[in-house]
C-alpha cells in the first residue's frame, strides 16, 4: 500500500460508472496482456472533457474538485490510455475515491 502524504483524496462526484471495465487489443488473450489500471474517476474526467466538450474549468466544478487537481486526473488518465493503445496493454477500469453524482453509492479503493 502506498503512504500517503499532505492532504487525502477528497471524493469526486461521478455521473456515470461504466458498465464494460475492459478493453484489450483484439485477438490476445487477456491472460497474455499486461493491464493499465484506470479509475472510476479518471474515465469521468476524460468522458467530461473529451466526449461532452466540458472546458476543464466547468468539469471540475462538476466533479466537486479544484480546476489543478482535475486536471492531474486529466492527464493522467489521458497518459494511461495513450499507452495502452500504443503498446497494445489492455485497459482495466476500477477503484478509485468517488461519489454518485446523486449522492449515494460512495466507493474507495485503497489499491488505486
Amino acid at each position: 500500500m502506498k503512504k500517503c502524504r499532505g492532504r487525502p483524496k477528497c471524493p469526486r462526484r461521478v455521473e456515470q460508472t461504466p458498465d464494460v471495465t475492459y478493453f484489450k487489443p483484439r485477438g490476445v488473450p487477456l491472460s497474455d496482456l499486461e493491464v493499465v489500471s484506470l479509475t472510476v474517476e479518471e474515465l469521468e474526467a476524460l468522458r467530461l472533457v473529451d466526449v461532452e466538450g466540458l472546458r476543464q474549468e466547468d468539469a471540475a466544478t462538476k466533479v466537486g474538485i479544484s480546476r489543478r487537481a482535475f486536471w492531474e486526473d486529466l492527464k493522467a488518465a489521458r497518459m494511461k490510455v495513450a499507452l495502452a493503445l500504443s503498446t497494445g496493454k489492455a485497459i482495466e477500469i476500477k477503484g478509485g475515491n468517488y461519489i454518485r453524482a446523486e449522492g449515494t453509492d460512495v466507493r474507495e479503493d485503497i489499491d488505486a
